[in-house]
């Protein structure tokens, strides 16, 4: 099964949690709790700005891949049809 985040990201989410956490036993229900969730967010939604743009790097990457395979078949049918006869 493929692993949807890297281990940057685990430990990113982890570490933002745990701040978020004891900011909240810190400073209770207050509006910096409001605060610290707004961080713990920006950070998430950073995570899958990054998760989002590795997908897209990888749909690309095969793009590539299969533009570069048509292209080196087309060049040796073309290599082929330019060579002159063998006698």
């Amino acid at each position: 099964m493929e692993r949807h985040l890297d281990a940057a990201s685990v430990l990113t989410i982890t570490v933002t949690f745990l701040l978020f956490g004891m900011a909240l036993v810190a400073t209770g229900l207050t509006h910096d709790l409001l605060l610290e969730a707004g961080v713990f967010l920006v950070s998430v939604k950073l995570i899958l700005a990054g998760y989002r743009n590795r997908l897209n790097s990888d749909a690309m990457l095969k793009r590539l891949t299969s533009l570069e395979t048509t292209l080196t078949r087309l060049e040796q049918m073309v290599a082929r049809a330019a060579a002159p006869p063998a006698a």
